[in-house]
Parts: structure tokens; C-alpha cells; sequence
């Protein structure tokens, strides 16, 4: 091509570059949100919201996102009490644990809720490392949420998710720049687990997060965690809609979950009662008659049968089930 051709062909780009216009629509072309909804987790997380957990260290930031995922994933209430209108996949990274950390917690989450571990609809990225601020894994996470087109997808914590001042509003901006695309492109929610200032205990909750103002202007929705005495106290903030009071968690063991720090202490689960019920005896029991005798239904008396088997506290034999 000569040099006559490669300018004409400049003008031409240039001029049809000039000519090109945005995008509009009238408000009534606006797309509508499916189905009306307008949270993914009632009251605590917006549909397709982005935003963060924010917390102090061991402030229970990852269990609270784990607990947030598996509802998501499973359309359980989230901390047995904010509903899941519309459950779907749910997609988790954490760059501070192991492979078999995760695992763990996840089982025990899913064991709180009574959930088949194995049909869980959840997926967890394995890769080393996933970096924001490199095109190349930009490229793989969107891939990955066009293949797997989760409801939510959970990254913790952002401070392994970069080499940038996180103090740099433009550098910061950025980041989260390509996130709001994620949630645009993909009509996902995106969580965020980020860290507090030390010397933000006496500020308002979102002017305490490490790093740039963007963080706490960029949430559609935002939780906050705080050590108050002996509790881990939620509170809740968001864009569009009033926000609830906030709430008092606490760490449970046997199974490890979050759980509202003023419900009632919990009775006996299911694994205990069939436990009890087989000690109770000096023969086998049939299924059948263990279900009739506990009053719950088919499917999670098998699955805690199943948990009991795995962990060597039951046997089957052909007469029915013993210690």
C-alpha cells in the first residue's frame, strides 16, 4: 500500500471515528431488573451489587463471605436469616488458604446447612495467584465468568489481588474500574474482602478501609465487621436502599459457621440424634425406622447417615444401622 492509500485511509477512520456517537436509550427502554428483584441476599447484598466486607484482621471477613457464597449457591437464608430470592453458581477466591483449608470450611458450612457437599453449586478458582492489574488475568477471570456465569463471585482479600498503592485513588480506580465491567458484562455480583486502617477503630465504618476513598464511594453494597466485647457486630450500608440496623455475630464450633450472636442456642443435630438413638438400642435399626422415630424427612436423614459412615462413628450392616 502506498502512501497516498495509507492517508486516505487515515482521513477515512478519522473521519468516521469524528462521526461516531454513544449510545442512547429512552428511560422506558431501560432494561428492567429480572423479575423485579432488587437484592441478592435480602436487605444485606444488592442484585448484581458490587462492593466489600470490610474488617479488621480475624475479624471473621472470609467466613462472612464463605457463609454469603454457600446461600447464594444453595439458596439457603444467609446466616439463617436473610433470604436468597434466586440462587445460582457462586465462584470464590481466596489467595490467604490452602486448597484443603477451603475445603474444610465450606464443609462445615455446608454440614450447617444441611447441604449435599457434593452437589453444591459452588466453584473455587486454583490458581496461585490472580492479579487485577495485569491484562492476562483479566482476560482468564472474564473467560471464567462467561464459562461458569455465577450469581456471585467472591475475591478475598484485595490486598493479594495487585502490586499497586492501594493509597493511589488512580491506580486504585483502575481496579475497580474493571470490576463495575465484570458486573456489568456478566450480571454478576462481585464481593470484595478488604482490610481496615489501624487507626480507623473511632471512624465510621467506611471511611476506616485501607487505601484510597474510591473503595468506600465504589459499593453498591457494604458490610462492615467490628469486634464489639466478646461479638463480631454487622453493619450494613448501601446505595440505593435504606439500611438495617445492625446485627451480632458470633463463631461457632461443631461445625464452624456464623451465626446471629442472639439466636437461641441450637438443639441437637441430626447426626447427634441419630447417634443417640442407635445408643439407645442394643440391635441394628432400618432406615425406615429411624426416620419414623426422628420425624425428618428421607433425604436428610441419608445425608447424615452418609457423614456418619465417612467419619466411623456408624456402620450398616445387613440388618439395618449400629454404632
Amino acid at each position: 500500500m502506498n502512501n497516498a492509500a495509507q492517508q486516505t485511509m487515515a482521513i477515512n477512520q478519522d473521519t468516521a471515528l469524528q462521526e461516531e456517537t454513544l449510545p442512547l436509550c429512552r428511560p422506558t427502554e431501560l432494561a428492567e431488573a429480572a423479575g423485579g428483584r432488587r437484592w441478592l441476599i435480602e436487605s444485606m447484598w444488592a442484585e448484581e451489587g458490587v462492593g466489600l466486607i470490610g474488617g479488621s484482621p480475624k475479624s471473621c471477613k472470609s467466613w462472612l463471605g464463605l457463609e454469603m457464597a454457600t446461600s447464594v449457591a444453595s439458596g439457603t437464608p444467609c446466616l439463617g436469616r436473610f433470604a436468597v430470592h434466586n440462587p445460582g453458581p457462586a465462584l470464590v477466591f481466596l489467595a490467604e488458604d490452602a486448597q484443603h483449608v477451603v475445603r474444610d470450611r465450606l464443609q462445615a458450612l455446608a454440614s450447617h446447612h444441611h447441604l449435599d457437599f457434593d452437589a453444591l453449586d459452588l466453584h473455587v478458582i486454583t490458581s496461585p495467584t490472580l492479579r487485577l492489574d495485569l491484562e492476562l488475568d483479566q482476560v482468564r477471570l472474564h473467560n471464567t465468568l462467561a464459562s461458569k456465569r455465577p450469581r456471585m463471585l467472591l475475591l478475598d482479600p484485595f490486598v493479594r489481588l495487585h502490586r499497586i498503592d492501594e493509597n493511589s485513588a488512580t491506580e486504585v480506580a483502575k481496579i475497580l474500574d474493571f470490576i463495575r465491567r465484570l458486573q456489568r458484562e456478566h450480571h454478576t455480583a462481585i464481593v470484595l474482602v478488604h482490610h481496615t486502617r489501624k487507626s480507623g477503630a473511632r471512624q465510621q465504618a467506611g471511611q476506616a478501609l485501607r487505601g484510597s476513598g474510591d473503595f468506600h464511594a465504589f459499593g453498591d453494597s457494604n458490610l462492615y465487621l467490628t469486634h464489639q466485647r466478646a461479638r463480631l457486630k454487622l453493619t450494613f450500608e448501601h446505595r440505593a436502599a435504606e439500611a438495617i440496623d445492625p446485627i451480632h455475630l458470633r463463631l461457632v464450633t461443631e461445625p464452624l459457621h456464623l451465626a446471629l450472636a442472639d439466636a437461641p442456642t441450637p438443639g441437637p443435630t441430626l447426626e447427634e440424634q441419630v447417634i443417640a438413638e442407635l445408643n439407645r438400642v442394643e440391635t441394628p435399626v432400618s432406615r425406615t425406622s429411624l426416620r419414623e422415630r426422628l420425624r425428618v424427612q428421607n433425604k436428610r436423614l441419608g445425608l447424615a447417615l452418609e457423614a456418619l459412615l465417612n467419619a466411623q462413628k456408624i456402620r450398616r450392616t445387613p440388618q439395618g444401622w449400629t454404632i
